[in-house]
């Protein structure tokens, strides 16, 4: 009986295996596809990178006017392009990346809903290096679209803690947007210099919005001379320290920190000469750009 069994198992296990080797692999089975290199954008906000003017040229704040270090949360961009040479002119490089827009308000606006809106260190956009244009490219083109971030706002001898949010491309088309806490509806497109900003004064939520006027928000652009951007636009310019090198061969991701200067990028008009933004004394702002790229290429 013992010896009967024991040829019983031994006729399954042989069945069992044969069955096994036996089978056909199935398409879901086959590895999987290694990932292709990428290009991938980030963004770094730095309070201590050099300040810049619309030129590209260090600078200062004007005589009469006061600034902050704003904390950023989180920003969007619409458009990146890379660019050959000081004489490339805007759109005749390597266009990367162009967002969404619309034309459900007056005219052509970026599509804020369709916006990406990330914050430090998060990948903004990526791009197969295999699918861009092979070449040398100096300089690169980034046009920024959106802002967030805190301040702090003066007022009955108090600092309170305020958010910012500022739209800054040429146009965008805003359904509605939150600042901090408070979700305000548009519903219409807002030019460069449209912002919100929001605080809570002993206690009770204060939402103020405002446009700024045209040619107040700098956009640094060593290139102006050579290569002008359009008024009214974000196109920020810069160059990369060393020529980047895309050759559609790479075997590993090329990864870009867009560095932004923040350093007193929150400038206002002072009536009290005491270096604190206070808008109920009439104190306007005047500037909310970025004040400088630096691309790090790792």
């Amino acid at each position: 009986m013992k010896k009967k069994f024991l040829i019983y198992c031994s006729l399954i296990i042989s069945i069992t295996l044969l069955s096994i080797s036996c089978k056909k692999e199935s398409p879901t089975e086959n590895p999987p596809t290694p990932s292709q290199p990428k290009l991938i954008f980030k963004f770094k906000f730095d309070s201590t990178q050099t300040r810049l003017n619309s030129f590209g040229q260090p600078s200062d704040v004007a005589n009469g006017n006061a600034a902050q270090n704003p904390k950023f949360n989180s920003i969007s961009a619409h458009y990146i392009e890379l660019s050959p040479s000081a004489f490339t002119a805007l759109g005749s490089g390597s266009v990367l990346y162009q967002a969404a827009q619309t034309n459900a308000g007056s005219a052509a606006a970026i599509d804020f809903d369709q916006s990406v809106v990330v914050s430090e260190g998060e990948i903004f956009k990526q791009f197969e290096l295999s699918d861009l244009t092979a070449g040398t490219y100096n300089f690169i083109r980034v046009s920024l679209a959106y802002q967030n971030y805190d301040i702090a706002v003066h007022q009955s001898g108090l600092n309170f803690p305020a958010t910012v949010a500022s739209f800054i491309g040429f146009n965008t088309y805003i359904t509605d947007y939150q600042i901090n806490t408070q979700t305000l509806t548009v519903n219409d497109d807002k030019l460069q210099g449209y912002w919100g900003v929001e605080t809570n004064l002993f206690g009770n939520p204060y939402v103020v919005t405002g446009q700024a006027p045209p040619g107040a928000t700098t956009v640094p652009n060593p290139l102006f001379s050579s290569s002008p951007i359009p008024a009214g636009s974000c196109v920020v310019t810069a160059q990369f320290d060393s020529p980047l090198i895309i050759t559609g061969q790479e075997t590993s991701d090329i990864v870009i920190t867009l560095s932004l200067s923040t350093n007193q990028s929150f400038e206002w008009t002072e009536v009290t000469a005491d270096g604190l933004y206070e808008p109920s004394a009439g104190e306007n702002v005047v500037d909310m750009g970025i004040r400088g790229l630096l691309p790090i290429v790792e």
